[in-house]
């Protein structure tokens, strides 16, 4: 029993966690945002004047003697607006969209990296016209 106590005792260290496992949890721990309220733009005023318009032409839809209208309508819709146009809105509805502080926040990012790569290769043309200068006129 002597000779157990006097060995240093070995720790047996956790494995590291795999780029895996770290996605995972940092996915978990990141929550999505919640929508905001949205503003009073013009549209949700034309909505508040067009919904009474929209329940009134839904209750149609249900008279047995407008099917035919409507089905001729919703074929005309069809020419007018193409499947890609209708599955493009549908695809855009369903887009999470950045927060007002994000989106300028990488507003301020695409700014200061256009200013900086514009001004390198503004300093590179410079220097690279002052030395050929100074190469093809000597």
């Amino acid at each position: 029993m002597a000779e157990n106590s006097s060995q240093p005792k070995k720790r047996r260290l956790k494995d590291p966690e795999t780029f895996r496992e770290r996605a995972i949890k940092a996915s978990d721990e990141i929550e999505k945002p919640k929508r905001r309220q949205k503003l009073n733009w013009p549209g949700s005023t034309l909505k508040a004047i067009f919904s009474p318009i929209s329940k009134a032409f839904h209750q149609l839809k249900t008279v047995k003697q407008l099917k035919p209208l409507f089905v001729f309508l919703a074929l005309i819709g069809r020419i007018i607006f193409p499947k890609y146009v209708r599955t493009s809105f549908e695809e855009l509805k369903k887009v999470t969209w950045p927060s007002f502080k994000q989106s300028r926040k990488l507003t301020y990012a695409v700014l200061v990296f256009a200013i900086v790569f514009g001004a390198s290769v503004a300093l590179v043309d410079w220097g690279l016209g002052k030395i050929f200068k100074h190469l093809l006129l000597k």
